[in-house]
């Protein structure tokens, strides 16, 4: 048994699916786990569990119990990876990293697109107020400037009714005039508001690093696209691209370098994008691209040219003038059409990344 708070992804993932704790993996025909054996991979997915929370002096809380069992019964198989390869390199897995790990970078952007949400939509109770309180007073207005005309007819003398008509005349275009101010001033809020939140949804789906899209903006493109393509029957390859060895890149040279290689690889990746082609940054040092019309032959031809080129570079240490020498980068890719639906299609070329890792690295593989 793996040593406690070492536990790997290959020992738990495999050994954990064998027991038939997770769906995605298939059981022998004809033979179901029994309930001593289900139970006894339970024991053990719990032990694994308590022996990385504990080994690694981390809370127990919902969140970090959450991401031990994602990592633990292969429900997250990219947070387990990361946690062996952190772990084999000596490292202890900390707060701060397993929360960079698992949070969502786009909580804070989330919470304040919800205010921002919310104040439109106070906004527009508001403004229905106003023009429902307009609509109202004209009515009222109307009814009885009605009655009015209806004496006038039938009176021999008008006069007093004339002055009274006047009267009601110029108090319903006073109130009429308030009430139009009230709803221009609304409008204007609402008119405000409505760019604010366009704005606001802009900038929550870009990354700000490196100005791609990100995971949030991808989702929305993968779903656009794959909807048509499959309208149109048009080919849509995926890709996860990695860049490698970067931790050690910002161990030997610090996160500012770090940042400017991630800067650099997203530039390289967006100049090969265009109106069928999109990048995104997904999350560290990882990018997605969609290929539409490419069948994934083709998306990994483009994608080999750019990592070929991109490795001939030679990069220098802008603080410290100190050689990094090249970085390359792995890439794994996958026809969205050929899995059941394009989750399934981008966890299949995340596997053709790890694949394109232990085969050495700096090379694109397809699922």
């Amino acid at each position: 048994m793996a040593k406690p708070g070492k536990v790997s992804y290959e020992t738990s993932g495999s050994l954990l699916g064998w027991l038939g704790l997770r769906s995605s993996d298939a059981k022998p025909a004809g033979k179901a786990a029994s309930p001593d054996i289900v139970k006894q991979g339970r024991q053990l997915l719990l032990e694994a569990m308590t022996a990385f929370l504990l080994d690694n002096d981390l809370e127990i809380s919902p969140a970090n119990l959450l991401a031990a069992h994602g990592a633990f019964s292969g429900a997250n198989p990219r947070l387990a990876r990361k946690i062996t390869t952190r772990l084999q390199a000596g490292d202890n897995v900390t707060q701060v990293w397993l929360d960079e790990m698992t949070a969502s970078s786009e909580k804070q952007k989330d919470e304040s697109l919800e205010r921002l949400i919310g104040r439109f939509e106070s906004n527009l109770e508001i403004f229905t107020r106003s023009t429902t309180a307009a609509r109202r007073v004209t009515t009222d207005y109307n009814a009885e400037l009605e009655q009015q005309v209806a004496e006038l007819d039938q009176a021999p003398e008008a006069g007093e009714i004339l002055s009274r008509l006047a009267d009601l005349v110029g108090a319903m275009l006073d109130r009429t005039r308030q009430v139009e101010g009230q709803m221009r001033r609304s409008e204007e809020e609402a008119k405000s508001l409505r760019q604010s939140l366009a704005r606001a949804k802009r900038e929550a789906e870009i990354d700000h690093l490196t100005g791609l899209p990100n995971r949030r903006a991808f989702e929305g493109l993968l779903n656009k696209h794959y909807r048509e393509a499959r309208g149109e029957i048009d080919a849509l390859s995926i890709a996860f691209c990695d860049i490698d060895h970067f931790k050690r890149i910002n161990d030997a040279h610090g996160h500012e370098t770090g940042d400017r290689v991630i800067q650099a690889i997203a530039g390289a990746l967006a100049a090969i994008s265009d109106d069928n082609c999109h990048v995104a940054r997904h999350g560290g040092e990882e990018f997605v691209m969609l290929f539409r019309g490419l069948v994934p032959s083709q998306a990994q031809k483009r994608l080999d040219d750019l990592r070929e080129r991109f490795a001939q570079r030679s990069f220098v240490n802008r603080e410290t003038d100190e050689a990094i020498g090249r970085i390359t980068f792995s890439g794994g890719v996958a026809d969205v059409f050929g899995y059941a639906d394009p989750r399934a299609a981008l966890k299949a070329a995340d596997e053709a990344l790890y694949r394109a890792k232990e085969s050495g690295r700096n090379r694109i593989e397809i699922a």
